[in-house]
């Protein structure tokens, strides 16, 4: 249980001066070397804390299984969140954002930025495959607000006869991104799973 404890402890204030140093970098406009301080003392803190045996070793590593992940899933939230409002500056709607991206002047703008991010983690073949998904929600999304739309108004609108296909086509995008291919493309999406079966919904009725 020590040896266990000990090595969560060993990766866990790892990831944690990655995360301070990577926050003061950008909060600061580049690498400073003063910047990894703040995260290695207060690594250097938890692994003394660690080692002085103030609490039982089961104990210990019972609180670094609960504390730890729910730090980390907090941050990449943060994270998300601050990605998203940058990326969002400009692109108030989806169809203003599927325009950019049908006419190829994505690269001018920060989403573009982000896709070259992309690319330099992801293989060329998954990187198409993320842009191809990126377009195909947008697509889903407004055709689904104009359903909804119209039939505020009054309209009947007919049933999409292509529906079943798109959602297969997505489902299919998404296997081949792969999970944390989809965690990199989670900042660019400004609708939920959910919302999709909804438009899913809306278009088969």
């Amino acid at each position: 249980m020590r040896g266990f404890g000990t090595a969560l402890m060993h990766g866990s204030v790892s990831a944690i001066v990655a995360i301070i140093s990577k926050q003061l970098v950008e909060r600061h406009g580049g690498p400073r070397s003063w910047v990894f301080l703040p995260g290695l003392g207060l690594a250097i803190v938890l692994h003394s804390g660690f080692n002085h045996f103030f609490i039982a070793p089961t104990i210990t590593t019972v609180l670094i299984l609960v504390v730890l992940p729910v730090f980390f899933v907090a941050v990449f939230h943060f994270s998300e969140s601050r990605t998203r409002e940058w990326l969002g500056t400009g692109f108030d709607t989806d169809a203003e954002l599927l325009e950019i991206i049908n006419a190829g002047r994505a690269s001018d703008s920060r989403i573009g930025a982000y896709l070259v991010e992309l690319r330099e983690r992801f293989p060329p073949a998954t990187v198409v495959d993320m842009v191809c998904l990126l377009r195909l929600r947008l697509e889903l999304s407004i055709r689904a607000k104009g359903i909804l739309l119209a039939r505020q108004a009054g309209f009947e609108v007919p049933a999409d006869p292509d529906m079943e296909g798109r959602f297969a086509e997505l489902k299919f995008l998404e296997r081949s991104i792969g999970r944390t291919g989809l965690l990199a493309m989670s900042p660019l999406f400004h609708f939920s799973d959910r919302d999709l079966w909804q438009y899913h919904m809306i278009g088969k009725r």
